[in-house]
């Protein structure tokens, strides 16, 4: 998708390899219920090899961010297709990451642990009562372009970048305790999918038109 969006301040466009720094400088300052997740996770590449770089890899076309001028100051991500990102990630992103992060061989104790954990588990993400919803996504803001519209326009270019490919419904999976999360997602339009065995996440889903 290569239209460009405007603002007063900063423009919506598709992500390009040279903003990788920002992706996961972002990732890593709204990492732990939007907020900085360094003091939890000092490995500045863990979270960003989780859930922000995989899906700017392997599917760019539905990658854009916010750029003020200098810098990209948030980003969206996502797949058109759960279980064949799931399949991608396997063999051809998890092959990348094993030498840093062995596989574990043991229950995980630590929130490192437990990310790398969920970094070899990429099967997690199928989830049944979500297959109607077959897109799913990533979004984040740094702090400071929050509440100014950019949350709304990333999501809007990239719910038009699905539904331009034929996907109807897409979901996401918050941490339930991140309430300033869910009332964004209330605004712009998602709904709980009620899930048997959600764990610490809450399910949302939409229509991409």
């Amino acid at each position: 998708m290569g239209s460009v969006t405007t603002t007063t301040r900063a423009v919506i466009r598709p992500y390009r390899p040279s903003d990788r720094d920002d992706l996961f400088d972002i990732c890593v300052r709204t990492g732990e219920l939007g907020g900085d997740s360094r003091a939890i996770f000092p490995d500045l590449e863990l979270l960003p090899s989780i859930f922000a770089a995989p899906y700017a890899e392997l599917e760019p076309e539905l990658a854009f961010v916010v750029d003020d001028g200098d810098r990209a100051v948030g980003y969206i991500v996502g797949t058109a297709d759960t279980p064949t990102f799931v399949r991608r990630f396997r063999d051809e992103w998890l092959p990348g990451l094993v030498d840093r992060y062995p596989a574990p061989t043991a229950e995980p104790r630590t929130p490192d642990e437990v990310m790398v954990h969920l970094m070899h588990t990429p099967e997690r993400m199928l989830v049944p009562e979500l297959a109607g919803h077959p897109a799913h996504l990533h979004i984040d803001l740094l702090p400071s372009h929050q509440r100014a519209g950019y949350g709304r326009e990333l999501m809007d270019t990239f719910l038009a970048a699905l539904a331009a490919r034929g996907v109807d419904r897409v979901h996401l999976g918050m941490v339930t305790a991140n309430t300033p999360a869910r009332a964004f997602y209330d605004r712009v339009g998602f709904t709980v999918l009620p899930v048997r065995d959600p764990g610490p996440l809450t399910y949302l889903g939409r229509a991409t038109r």
